[in-house]
């Protein structure tokens, strides 16, 4: 490969510790992508698989997440309550996302709790889907839910509207829909899906 090298400490720095991309850092150091990737293999500087790429692509400032050790009882108690709403009541099928779906706003509200205590998820993070039945009003219960969760109604995704007839005495435990938390994050669903399992190892 002709031309200057690229160093190996510029190259980690730009690659692994700022997570460029090749074709970045080809565009910033005015060289071609194969020359990138000519000297990333000869200083023995691992490639990032297609996925991690994609990843980084989209979490560019790294992962919106980060695990608090919980110190206190309260802590730990949160802890095991948010890992035991996922468990239960969590969509773990979803493998692109952290999902947990209720119709009690006090279970949302403790799970939402521990996704940004344990977690330090931000709440401008979760998006938020509704389930209602035709005859509630759609703008009432966007506002019920946005007041109570303390959410701004712009991360709310369209409602699912069914039918009220066809629910029967379902209907009558929810008087505000079904509220489904969404955090969209391949990783971090693995993370509690991996400490669920690891749990229910335990037993």
């Amino acid at each position: 490969m002709r031309g200057t090298p690229i160093s190996k400490v510029l190259l980690h720095q730009l690659y692994v510790q700022k997570k460029k991309s090749s074709r970045i850092i080809s565009k910033e150091l005015q060289c071609s992508e194969n020359k990138v990737n000519y000297w990333l293999s000869k200083h023995n500087i691992s490639k990032r698989s297609i996925t991690e790429a994609v990843y980084t692509h989209h979490n560019p400032d790294g992962d919106p997440f980060y695990f608090k050790n919980p110190k206190t009882p309260q802590e730990w108690f949160l802890y095991g309550l948010g890992l035991g709403l996922y468990w239960g009541e969590g969509n773990r099928k979803n493998e692109m996302a952290v999902r947990l779906g209720n119709t009690d706003p006090a279970l949302i509200k403790v799970f939402l709790e521990f996704l940004q205590k344990t977690y330090s998820v931000k709440k401008e993070k979760m998006r938020f889907g509704i389930q209602i039945f035709s005859d509630m009003s759609v703008s009432k219960e966007i506002h019920f839910w946005s007041r109570y969760l303390n959410i701004p109604k712009s991360q709310f995704w369209n409602p699912i509207t069914t039918p009220a007839r066809s629910i029967g005495t379902y209907k009558e435990k929810t008087k505000h829909g079904v509220l489904t938390v969404y955090v969209s994050n391949t990783k971090f669903r693995d993370l509690l899906v991996h400490e669920i399992e690891m749990i229910s190892k335990m037993r």
